[in-house]
């Protein structure tokens, strides 16, 4: 039997310099291995090794300023990062925005299909998703710093039966870092008690198959043959090295496992917790979306306003005749919101974020609500750079570009912006200091003009206004009662709407009080 279980302190030794570093994990502390990452940091700082890595991860990892990715935004330690979502470690972001690294991002759902690829030995992911966008070469292939453009892109525009892919080039992986609950004596991982799975065994598969090292992270060490066949995720082939972790939260709400939130409890589910619903702005946004959803829909829910419509359709009576999604694996359930978005407790399915993404990039989302920071003249939406830092998309590239329809959801301006619902409109208070309709926006996460060609059916819902993507541009089709369409709309924004006629109010209902 190979001596699999090791030290903190040897798990870190095996991570050379130079190395490609891949790390699953997920926001809110999924499957987060931060007692590995946490050794890693401990090394560097104590004898200036590992150097020069490049860490690839395809969610956002940590707790925005602690654990996950900030522990290895050091100088020296990193190289460049190639990361689906940024937002968890403002360090990084930090050094990105410095210069000191070179600074990738890429959609979450092609890095980790990606992985799969590389482990497969196959040329690379081949795909539509990322076309138009910050991921098209065209369009800088995923640089998001002038180190990494100067570098050059991660992605290259092939011809595929007359019509334009992407090829997301592979590299080799040299240590995978995953996380798991349980281990046994042969290196066998199981994610039975894990709030999900994400990306742990195409992580394991790359750096395997790469001739790389494969170093999991587990909570407890059980006898080999205790834990069900079909309750291991990571066969103990592909693994290396596990460093028990007995105090490893299952999620960033605490100490101690929920079997709920792992989907180990079986009969009949509970009534949802009756917490408040969304308030205020979010909550007219919300109301609004949950409008473009039906019975029978299949429905992905992105991060931000949009994780308050599941309340929405709680209220109306229309939560069970809707399927939900999230891009971390979780099917319908009780959908948790803000830090541990991705979450659920009491899903009806847990899949692997690699097959919810397959799922998605096929066509199976009917309906996408989705977060917006900015939109243009063109239609276009972005929501991986902000404010000149690199944010990244997570999934939404790989969900907006491949849904029937979707439906964006922002506040019509930033930082300051005050308003009042009456019950049968709404009253501006204090306008915002931030225009987000722009002629042009930062960089295209969605672009209006493949959506358009692909024949989707796209809005862009604000607290005022409602607006759409026609033929010909972005039309203005509702008004919020009580707003004045000159001075609170049109004057606001940086391009002029198409508007065929005078649009139509919204619904008083959005704007109910109390």
């Amino acid at each position: 039997m190979r001596a699999i279980f090791r030290s903190a302190e040897d798990c870190a030794a095996l991570v050379r310099d130079g190395v490609t570093v891949a790390v699953a994990g997920s926001g809110g502390g999924l499957a987060e291995p931060d007692a590995v990452l946490a050794a890693l940091e401990a090394r560097f700082l104590a004898t200036g090794h590992p150097r020069g890595l490049t860490v690839v991860h395809a969610l956002g990892i940590g707790a925005r300023g602690q654990r996950g990715m900030n522990r290895l935004a050091h100088e020296g330690l990193i190289a460049r990062v190639i990361g689906g979502h940024w937002t968890w470690s403002p360090k990084m972001q930090d050094m990105a925005r410095d210069e000191l690294i070179e600074a990738y991002t890429l959609p979450a759902g092609a890095i980790m299909l990606l992985m799969r690829e590389i482990g497969s030995r196959r040329p690379g992911l081949i795909t539509h998703v990322g076309l138009g966008t910050f991921a098209d070469p065209r369009l800088g292939g995923g640089a998001a710093n002038e180190r990494a453009r100067r570098a050059g892109p991660l992605t290259e525009l092939v011809t595929i039966d007359d019509e334009e892919r992407l090829r997301y080039r592979p590299f080799p992986v040299d240590v995978g870092i995953v996380r798991g609950s349980d281990a046994d004596e042969a290196g066998n991982v199981s994610s039975q008690r894990e709030a999900a799975d994400i990306d742990v065994r195409g992580v394991a598969l790359a750096a395997h198959n790469s001739g790389g090292m494969v170093i999991a992270q587990a909570q407890r060490r059980v006898p080999r043959g205790s834990l069900r066949a079909r309750a291991v995720t990571i066969p103990g082939i592909l693994v290396d090295a596990i460093l028990l972790a007995p105090d490893q939260p299952q999620t960033h709400l605490g100490p101690g496992y929920d079997l709920a939130l792992a989907g180990e409890v079986t009969g009949e589910r509970p009534e949802a917790p009756t917490e408040a619903g969304p308030s205020g702005l979010r909550r007219i946004i919300a109301s609004r979306a949950a409008d473009e959803l039906y019975a029978g829909a299949s429905v992905n829910l992105g991060f931000g306003i949009p994780g308050g419509v599941p309340a929405i359709l709680r209220e109306r009576g229309l939560l069970g005749s809707i399927w939900l999604s999230v891009e971390q694996g979780m099917h319908n359930g009780q959908l948790l919101d803000g830090d541990l978005f991705g979450a659920a407790r009491h899903p009806d399915a847990m899949v692997s974020s690699l097959d919810q993404f397959d799922f998605y990039s096929g066509g199976g989302i009917d309906v996408a609500c989705l977060g917006m920071a900015e939109m243009d003249a063109a239609g276009n939406v972005n929501v991986s750079r902000l404010g000149g830092r690199v944010v990244g998309p997570g999934g939404f590239v790989d969900i907006a570009q491949n849904a029937r329809k979707v439906v964006f959801c922002g506040a019509f301006e930033a930082k300051g912006l005050v308003c009042a619902a009456t019950g049968q409109g709404l009253r501006i208070v204090a306008p915002g200091q931030v225009c987000k309709l722009r002629a042009r926006v930062d960089e295209i996460t969605f672009s209006g003009a493949v959506a358009r060609a692909r024949g989707q059916e796209v809005l862009y819902v604000t607290e005022r206004a409602v607006l759409a993507l026609g033929p010909d541009g972005v039309e203005l089709r509702e008004l919020a009662p009580g707003v004045d369409l000159e001075r609170d709309v049109l004057a606001r924004m940086d391009f002029r709407p198409i508007m065929q006629q005078r649009p139509a109010p919204m619904a008083a209902r959005h704007f109910a009080v109390g």
